[in-house]
């Protein structure tokens, strides 16, 4: 069996090395052929192109790029049709990946499609849906209350957990060790996994620390290809620095952090798997920031909120990502027992109503995949 998967973001990059691994597990003969980045590749996935040329969101940020990204959508798509796959797996990214879905399925009616991560119609845009299911057979649902919705629009749909509930975690002895070593008690600063959110974003992160103990360092995960951004945009901060890019430094640094502050995304069920209790913020271009205030269909975009559905999360966004307001809520974070007991609760909500303690997701996902494509 011959599989076509594409994957356009770090995120989509984990999610399709596991489902890699879950479709070996079950099928030892499946070739995989398309799009990944480090994870994929690492599983013998030879990627048609750099995986970070896709890296791009937002409406303001993805304009000047049009031309290029076009490009690679017929890029992709050409390919998967000229290798005569089974099944072409899109992984996130949406706004490109199923565009290459629409042209593969324009090409060749019959090719079964599926699409791993649904779209967050119960957020924004609604007609997403029945967009997708123009070109898209079935889909893999990372939250519990999304398959309803794809079913709805006429897809197939299975909840295959999220991929935070398997994700390995440092021991004890690693946190203490990686704590140890720093010259003061860690709180983790995450301004976002793409270029143009660290640009963003860490300016307004760093006059945030302010607010907090001058003992506290800002311990900075980020990706091995946005360090030297990172160093750059940290130089000014108010409180020591400390940036880890390796995986066991960033399990370490989340295993043993005492709160954070961090880019909304799906960094919140990370550190919901570690109980670190947190403030989410986040801002983007003005165009962007327009159009998306004007669509929101819920009062929260931070998972653990949604998945708890609690709002023990505080998030500021938009004209609201400030440095005083998050600093505030950051500094009671680090001070209010009850603030911190009160997101716990809720932390551990979310990971189970995730899957926890069931089986990987990536298997669960590999299954579906498979009983989809025998459909």
């Amino acid at each position: 069996m011959k599989l076509f998967l594409i994957a356009g973001e770090p995120s989509g990059d984990a999610l399709g090395a596991a489902l890699m691994d879950g479709l070996r597990h079950l099928d030892p003969s499946v070739r995989v052929h398309g799009v990944g980045g480090p994870a994929m590749i690492a599983r013998g996935l030879d990627s048609l192109f750099p995986m970070e040329r896709l890296s791009v969101m937002g409406l303001a940020e993805v304009l000047p790029r049009l031309r290029e990204l076009f490009a690679l959508r017929d890029r992709a798509a050409a390919a998967a049709l000229d290798l005569d796959v089974d099944a072409l797996i899109t992984i996130d990214s949406p706004d490109f990946s199923l565009r290459v879905a629409s042209k593969v399925r324009a090409s060749r009616p019959g090719l079964r499609t599926i699409h791993y991560v649904a779209p967050s119609v119960w957020a924004w845009r609604p007609g997403r849906a029945d967009h997708m299911a123009a070109c898209i057979d079935h889909v893999l649902a990372l939250l519990p209350f999304e398959p309803p919705y794809m079913r709805a629009a006429g897809m197939t749909c299975d909840f295959v957990g999220h991929p935070v509930v398997a994700a390995p975690r440092a021991t004890a002895a690693q946190a203490a060790a990686f704590r140890g070593a720093l010259t003061g008690r860690p709180i983790l600063v995450l301004p976002g996994s793409r270029r143009s959110e660290v640009t963003r974003l860490a300016p307004v992160f760093g006059e945030a620390l302010h607010r907090v103990p001058d003992d506290r360092v800002a311990v900075v995960p980020t990706l091995p290809h946005l360090v030297d951004l990172v160093v750059e945009r940290t130089a000014s901060w108010p409180r020591k620095v400390k940036i880890v890019s390796q995986p066991i430094d960033r399990m370490s640094a989340f295993a043993s952090a005492d709160a954070a502050l961090a880019a909304s995304g799906t960094v919140s069920l990370e550190l919901a798997a570690n109980g670190v209790p947190m403030v989410v913020a986040y801002d983007m271009a003005w165009l962007s920031r327009v159009i998306l205030a004007r669509l929101m269909k819920v009062d929260t975009v931070t998972l653990v909120n949604l998945v708890s559905e609690t709002r023990a999360i505080p998030e500021f966004l938009g004209r609201n990502c400030k440095p005083g307001p998050i600093g505030g809520a950051l500094a009671d974070l680090l001070t209010v027992p009850s603030l911190r007991d009160r997101q716990r609760d809720a932390l551990d909500r979310t990971m189970d109503r995730l899957g926890r303690g069931g089986e990987a997701p990536g298997l669960r996902a590999a299954r579906s995949t498979l009983a989809a494509i025998a459909r």
